[in-house]
């Protein structure tokens, strides 16, 4: 089992950049493929970005994000992180981070056995 808390969620005006964290806690961080989800008000849980276990050599975002955000993983800290700029208002969502000891880089959030509690991430126009 790996237990999940979120952090670094906040307001942020459109153009600019946050950077959330995933902590981990358990043995099973360095083996789970990890990803970032979001949901905002009245809408599904989207895939946002996804990072295979151990090396995190292979990662995969969502087009609605790619060249924007950037996904890494720091074994030795059990933490993964969502780097994001060039924020837009149609990002303003909770984030979730995922663990999964399945198939990597699932864009279905039934896929994920873990899950963090969620950070609000709001941006203004």
């Amino acid at each position: 089992q790996v237990q999940l808390v979120e952090s670094g969620g906040g307001l942020v005006q459109a153009g600019g950049s946050l950077s959330l964290s995933c902590a981990a806690s358990g043995r099973s961080f360095s083996s789970s493929h990890m990803g970032w989800f979001r949901q905002a008000p009245g809408k599904e849980r989207d895939f946002v970005a996804a990072i295979i276990s151990w090396s995190g050599g292979r990662v995969k975002y969502a087009d609605s994000v790619k060249g924007r955000f950037t996904i890494s993983r720091d074994n030795a800290k059990n933490t993964v992180y969502l780097q994001m700029n060039s924020l837009k208002p149609e990002d303003t969502a909770v984030y979730y981070c995922a663990a999964s000891r399945g198939t990597w880089g699932s864009v279905v959030p039934d896929s994920y056995d873990n899950w963090g509690q969620g950070t609000q991430v709001t941006v203004s126009s």
